[in-house]
């Protein structure tokens, strides 16, 4: 087999329609572009959401809420997460990092409380909610607060 014998799939390649061929051909006159207008004229182009100078769908809808343009700077995790850690381990962001926790080992990292942790570490944090320092020191261990470096 050569690659001149390759043919592409029936129907893979479909026809332009030919337009402005005589009125008997169902697409000539006008093309099919109605009579008149901005949409008649050749170079037309409207924007996104252009309605003919009427007011835009996405103007005449009531704004609610507010959507915050900061990022969040933490990369979050969870309690549960940390359960595959060894018991009496120290866990750092770069370990965290190292077990695909997080994406970035030199951002700022908060500990939330999902999930369940039967063994006791010691965790460094930049951030950790009440409930998972809680779950923490109930399976005897500890959360130590890193202070961030920006």
């Amino acid at each position: 087999m050569q690659i001149t014998d390759l043919k592409a799939p029936r129907g893979a390649n479909k026809r332009k329609r030919a337009v402005g061929r005589g009125v008997g051909s169902g697409r000539g006159k006008t093309c099919g572009r109605g009579n008149k207008g901005q949409g008649s004229r050749a170079g037309r182009h409207f924007r996104l959401g252009f309605e003919g100078g009427q007011m835009m769908l996405f103007r005449r809808l009531p704004k609610r809420g507010f959507t915050s343009r900061a990022q969040n700077p933490y990369q979050i995790i969870n309690v549960g997460d940390l359960d595959r850690f060894s018991k009496g381990t120290i866990v750092l962001p770069d370990n965290l990092f190292d077990e695909g926790l997080i994406k970035n080992k030199e951002g700022l990292v908060k500990l939330l409380g999902d999930g369940i942790i039967k063994k006791a570490i010691t965790v460094k944090v930049h951030k950790a909610t009440d409930s998972a320092v809680k779950k923490i020191h109930e399976a005897n261990g500890a959360v130590e607060i890193l202070t961030a470096q920006k």
